[in-house]
């Protein structure tokens, strides 16, 4: 489940970093997720089956974490709040904590539909 991306080819140009990197940080501040106290991984859909996967194997107290999160979230968003900004989650904060095993599942992924589809030749 790998999407095309540019990520390379923008971060090794400088020209192209400085000027899409505004327009990330604008993005993100208007996305409002950090406002919430959430984190990037924290609005992945969980509806595909390798990211529940991946959230099986994320450790205990990190899925812990989440789901508080997610929970305060809520209701600030039932009552139709936003954090104070001292408690907006910080960029340096923001880590990809959920990334690496859904890379690692959708590699498994591929890994057996491409053991599965090998076609065995026997010699005769």
């Amino acid at each position: 489940m790998s999407y095309p991306t540019l990520y390379k080819t923008i971060t090794k140009s400088r020209f192209l970093y400085s000027l899409l990197k505004p327009v990330a940080n604008w993005y993100t501040n208007i996305a409002g997720y950090r406002q919430l106290g959430l984190r990037y991984d924290d609005v992945i859909a969980e509806e595909s089956t390798t990211v529940q996967e991946a959230l099986k194997r994320v450790p205990r107290d990190e899925y812990d974490q989440r789901t508080l999160r997610l929970r305060n979230a809520f209701q600030l968003s039932i009552r139709n709040e936003i954090l104070p900004k001292d408690k907006w989650i910080k960029p340096v904060d923001d880590v990809r904590y959920l990334k690496p095993y859904v890379d690692q599942v959708a590699f498994e992924e591929a890994e057996r539909e491409a053991f599965d589809a090998a076609k065995v030749i026997r010699k005769k």
